[in-house]
């Protein structure tokens, strides 16, 4: 056998200029994307340089993740389509092609998943607490494991197999999983919701009744638990929170104390007129205090009513019923001291003599 019958042979229905041209057109592709990558970094990182936000960067970063196997198997792919191949060998070529694909797009999203997470947590004048950040990574991983599985499915059906009745299988056992853990996920989509509206943070004081209220000290998956006013915790249920008229007592870091304050009808003009400035004094003396309003509210049976409403600045863990306590005492004392009598119930009882001629 002479040097032209061993360079013109075939092999497998192909000439070896065939194999000559799939090799050289394999190359080039490798050339042309491995050049295509470097000019898209290029410019990528020279818009990273002019620009302050970062998704340039993650667009760089992407790229780079986009692992040699891909383009290998897509220079591949396309250069093999110059050969007649058999069915078998073209079904495993074009499976290959597909899984790679699939695997390096699953990948891709989840740096994707991966950089908004961090985008969230690390969203700047926020705080996190612990709880919050395992329901952004919950919901991380629930995301990330849902694309693996549609990835699959993709890759089965590309590679002949029904997912039809695959699909109708697992949608059978979700429905019965569901059932068994139906408390369980109504709690779980009940903590997504409190996240993404906020009904209440950890510190609020919050309540449903009169019984079940107290301060949030943390928010899980399943639960929140609340700090009552008695000192005892109380476990609630997500969806119990979600379902109900909640009451929130937040605002900006404060509570608002409100109650009635009565003083005798015997009370004078001028003595009625002071009492708002006294209040109001009392309560800005306090460093942990505000007045928000004092006013001369009604005149009830036995006495003439103040609405006294000021707020408790709860920063620094104050304790707010220390706070009203302190509160209290002084406006006894000043009371006292301006001699302003409080009102009790009494009833007085009018006696009208008759006269008799």
């Amino acid at each position: 056998m002479n040097w032209q019958e061993t360079v013109n042979f075939d092999l497998w229905g192909n000439s070896s200029s065939q194999y000559a041209w799939v090799l050289v057109i394999f190359i080039g592709l490798m050339i042309l994307f491995k050049v295509f990558s470097s000019v898209v970094l290029s410019k990528l990182r020279k818009a990273s340089e002019q620009t302050e936000t970062d998704i340039d960067d993650f667009l760089i970063t992407l790229v780079k993740h986009i692992k040699p196997p891909f383009y290998f198997v897509v220079s591949f792919l396309i250069s093999v389509q110059f050969l007649s191949l058999s069915e078998i060998i073209e079904a495993i070529i074009f499976g290959s092609f597909v899984i790679i694909v699939v695997i390096q797009i699953v990948l891709t999203l989840q740096k994707v998943i991966d950089y908004i997470i961090k985008k969230r947590l690390l969203k700047p004048g926020e705080d996190f607490d612990p709880d919050e950040e395992a329901i952004i990574r919950l919901a991380g991983n629930v995301s990330k494991a849902a694309v693996w599985i549609f990835g699959g499915l993709m890759v089965l059906s590309n590679i002949g197999v029904d997912v039809t009745s695959l699909i109708a299988g697992l949608g059978i056992g979700g429905v019965a999983l569901a059932f068994a853990f139906k408390s369980v996920l109504e709690d779980v989509f009940a903590s997504f919701s409190i996240f993404v509206d906020k009904p209440f943070r950890i510190g609020d004081f919050i309540g449903v009744s009169d019984k079940e209220q107290g301060i949030v000290e943390k928010i899980g998956i399943k639960s929140t638990r609340l700090r009552t006013i008695e000192g005892h915790e109380l476990v609630m249920a997500n969806k119990a929170l979600t379902d109900s008229a909640l009451m929130n007592y937040r605002s900006k870091g404060e509570r608002k104390v409100s109650f009635m304050l009565g003083v005798t009808y015997e009370t004078s003009l001028e003595k009625l007129k002071k009492i708002p400035g006294l209040i109001s004094d009392i309560v800005e003396k306090n460093p942990n205090t505000k007045p928000v309003r004092v006013v001369f509210k009604q005149y009830a049976d036995s006495s003439l009513n103040f609405e006294v409403v000021f707020a408790i600045d709860l920063k620094g863990g104050v304790n707010r019923f220390y706070v009203q306590n302190d509160v209290n005492y002084e406006i006894f004392e000043v009371f006292q001291r301006e001699n302003i009598d409080f009102a009790y119930p009494t009833q007085t009882l009018f006696v009208q003599k008759n006269q008799t001629n």
